[in-house]
């Protein structure tokens, strides 16, 4: 939990760092990692580091094993950490709140940015981490041939490269399409801004046509980006008086994807069935695939 991880973030020192680093880095290479190379990698005195490996494994950060050999792993926490240590530095989040968001692939707490001016108010924003499962990091592991010969590579990597991926996506979609503003991303954690309004599922529409359209918009300013979600929904759609925010962009595709037809068709097929079911809006797919891949036919 996020809560126990910033208990320790407060005894945190540098010689920790260097420790959990050194597991992250060794895990390239190594499923448990080394006690040998921890000493190598960190120049800490191999009686002081088991000491604080002792520790960190009381603190839930790292987890260890004596079979076949000694050796560790960073845990969930212990990524955290990091993330949260680098992004303090950088000045990108200075504080954390309360989580906001819970999912079987991330955890969402708001937080807060210090503004660069003194005279400015501080910002608030939404920390992300990503929590790939072994199953995700294999379909991860599929589409990048860097990763086809890194059997060490685990569920840490695989959440790194899904906070990438998200970040890298909404970098290129803001602000032509209407997405949270994304300020950084280390490791598994992404920082933006938060997503304008409420949860489509959560609120009732006074002009569900005009929000319809508005979704489809952004799906259109995407897919001319080069872009297309291939998970939306009605769960990862926000609407406010002025329009929309499309959430969650992890699993984003290029138009150079071999099944990008039927991804496109499922994202606007998922948002055009619960308008349908919740509100009886009554509109043609295949008009509308056409219309944001050709522009040739209107919505209505």
């Amino acid at each position: 939990m996020i809560y126990d991880v910033m208990k320790f973030f407060k005894k945190l020192d540098n010689k920790d760092i260097r420790i959990l680093t050194g597991i992250e880095v060794g895990m390239k290479h190594y499923k448990w990692v080394p006690l040998e190379e921890l000493v190598k990698y960190t120049r800490i005195p191999s009686d002081e580091l088991y000491y604080k490996l002792v520790k960190l494994v009381k603190e839930g950060v790292v987890i260890g094993t004596r079979t076949p050999y000694e050796g560790y792993q960073i845990y969930f926490n212990g990524y955290d950490t990091l993330a949260l240590n680098t992004l303090v530095k950088r000045g990108s989040i200075s504080a954390i709140g309360d989580e906001i968001g819970y999912g079987k692939e991330s955890v969402v707490h708001e937080g807060m940015k210090e503004p660069e001016l003194a005279i400015e108010e501080p910002t608030n924003v939404v920390i992300k981490f990503h929590r790939e499962g072994i199953s995700s990091f294999k379909s991860v592991k599929r589409i990048r041939n860097h990763l086809v010969d890194r059997e060490h590579y685990s569920w840490v990597y695989a959440s790194r490269l899904s906070a990438q991926r998200e970040y890298e996506a909404l970098t290129k979609l803001y602000p032509e399409v209407s997405v949270p503003k994304p300020i950084d991303q280390n490791r598994n954690a992404v920082v933006m801004l938060f997503a304008k309004g409420s949860e489509l599922t959560k609120t009732k529409l006074l002009d569900p046509d005009w929000f319809f359209d508005e979704i489809m918009k952004q799906i259109k300013n995407a897919y001319s980006l080069g872009i297309i979600h291939a998970d939306l929904s009605e769960y990862n759609i926000f609407v406010h008086p002025e329009g929309v925010e499309l959430i969650d962009w992890p699993q984003y595709i290029r138009p150079d994807h071999p099944h990008i037809d039927e991804l496109l068709r499922r994202d606007v097929s998922n948002v055009l069935t619960f308008f349908n079911r919740k509100y009886k809006v009554d509109k043609n797919l295949d008009d509308i695939i056409d219309n944001i891949k050709n522009g040739n036919h209107s919505n209505r």
